[in-house]
């Protein structure tokens, strides 16, 4: 087993999980984007069996609301969902996918919503003979629910702003998720308009019940996964930290102790959120990948200071609490298919496939890990790294430097193919800053790598 002496992780290659293990439930992308499609025609189905005739502009105008408003509101639910943080979706989806997923749902959501607030507004003034504005301000005054509606379709569409990837670089991961809790409240601001005043549901109990359960089983998973779990996590394991160690420039090892920490089933690739009770970050939860496998009792995260919250790790003091949820994410050795294995990381990503370099199975010779830093200096655990792939037979190669120095794009296809011969027939794990893994994943495919074979994850949230 790996061993922990002075805060330093001595490897012990090819770890595996006990024996008798059973293996984690996973779902992956297929059935779920099937349930989704599903529920979308349920969706337009309910308004189908709602509505008999058309006729006039207003009529289609209104429809039309209709239509983007259930849409509008499954859209919610599906959002929800996928950020529910549910083991199995983590797990056989990934954390990296379903976020992308929840951010592209989020655009359709808010163009559904505004949408909908226009069409039925148009399609009711055109009716009425009346002007848009003032049949908006009538349905405002005269429909209470209709107001907070509004409100939470206000605050949908600023929450959506400040999501686009302009605005999100501009802000810490902490004030960016502190402003997305907001989408909680816009949700339920708008839920009681759709039984008050939508025809799909006005007056249709089964309708209501069906709508209900769904967001009733929505809001379960959230308060079991993400307040329930983590809560009973905490005082089932006691994690404290045991030690602080610096890896480099802005990089601290944090070494964290605590009780059963097997029956966390954490995976060597997978991450969890933590929160650290100290005056100045007891109320944030981040997101950082083990940089070493579960052992001994011990756990261990390697964190980049990126902000206030990763600057802080490295003053903890040994015995601080700290809450851990997860573990999540589907960067495991589970995904692998292929016996020949690339890993290739730059900055922080290399944490996660430092533990998966000590623990995929595989004889000499099977794994290569590519290292890209601009400075020798960010080459973090770049001792583990070599004695482990010594060890292991595993072939190591750091390429450090600009562009400029190294004469172009030292993951581009040609180089790629270059370092690993047979690069097709490879699987491979990248993990880095979401910009050199889009330009890695478009050079991997250049060079003949599968896309199913393409695992990979960002640390963009």
């Amino acid at each position: 087993m790996t061993a922990t002496l002075n805060n330093q992780y001595v490897p012990a290659h090819g770890v595996r999980a006990p024996a008798g293990r059973a293996p984690a439930l996973r779902v992956g992308p297929t059935p779920v984007l099937v349930g989704i499609g599903l529920g979308g025609v349920a969706v337009l189905a309910l308004w189908w069996t709602n509505t008999t005739t058309i006729v006039g502009l207003g009529d289609y105008l209104t429809n039309a609301g209709r239509i983007t408003g259930l849409l509008a509101g499954y859209g919610a639910i599906i959002l929800l969902g996928l950020m529910a943080r549910v083991p199995a979706l983590e797990r056989g989806i990934g954390t990296d996918r379903l976020t992308r997923w929840h951010a592209m749902g989020g655009r359709y959501t808010v163009s559904m919503l505004v949408a909908h607030g226009l069409l039925i507004t148009w399609g009711y003034a055109v009716t009425a003979r009346t002007s848009v504005v003032g049949q908006g301000l009538s349905l405002i005054k005269d429909y209470p629910d209709v107001l907070y509606a509004t409100i939470g379709a206000v605050m949908f569409v600023v929450i959506g702003a400040l999501s686009a990837r302009a605005a999100r670089k501009r802000m810490s991961y902490e004030a960016w998720h502190l402003i997305h809790l907001g989408t909680y409240l816009a949700i339920a601001l708008s839920f009681l308009h759709q039984f008050s005043t939508g025809a799909d549901f006005v007056g249709n109990k089964p309708a209501q019940y069906a709508w209900s359960t769904l967001y009733g089983v929505i809001s379960v998973l959230l308060l079991w996964y993400r307040v329930v779990v983590p809560v009973r996590s905490a005082f089932r394991h006691r994690l404290r930290v045991a030690g602080v160690r610096m890896e480099g420039p802005d990089v601290v090892s944090v070494y964290l102790s605590g009780r059963y920490l097997d029956e966390l089933k954490a995976e060597p690739g997978q991450f969890f959120r933590w929160r650290f009770f100290t005056p100045s970050s007891w109320w944030a939860s981040n997101p950082y990948s083990l940089s070493a496998p579960v052992s001994g009792g011990r756990l261990r995260i390697t964190v980049k200071d990126a902000g206030n919250h990763s600057a802080s790790l490295a003053q903890l003091q040994p015995g601080t609490k700290v809450m851990a949820s997860g573990p999540y994410g589907a960067f495991t050795g589970g995904v692998r298919r292929r016996r020949k294995v690339l890993l290739i990381g730059a900055g922080v990503g290399i944490t996660p496939l430092r533990a998966l370099l000590e623990t995929l199975p595989g004889r000499p010779g099977d794994i290569t890990l590519i290292y890209r830093a601009r400075h020798m200096s960010d080459l973090v655990l770049r001792a583990e790294i070599e004695e482990i792939a010594f060890d292991r037979g595993a072939r190591v190669h750091y390429l450090v430097g600009t562009r400029e120095q190294l004469g172009g794009d030292p993951l581009s296809a040609e180089q790629l193919e270059y370092l690993v011969p047979n690069l097709k027939h490879h699987d491979v794990y990248l993990c880095g800053p979401e910009n050199l893994t889009s330009a890695t994943r478009e050079s991997l495919r250049d060079a003949g790598v599968a896309r199913r074979r393409i695992h990979h994850e960002s640390f963009e949230f």
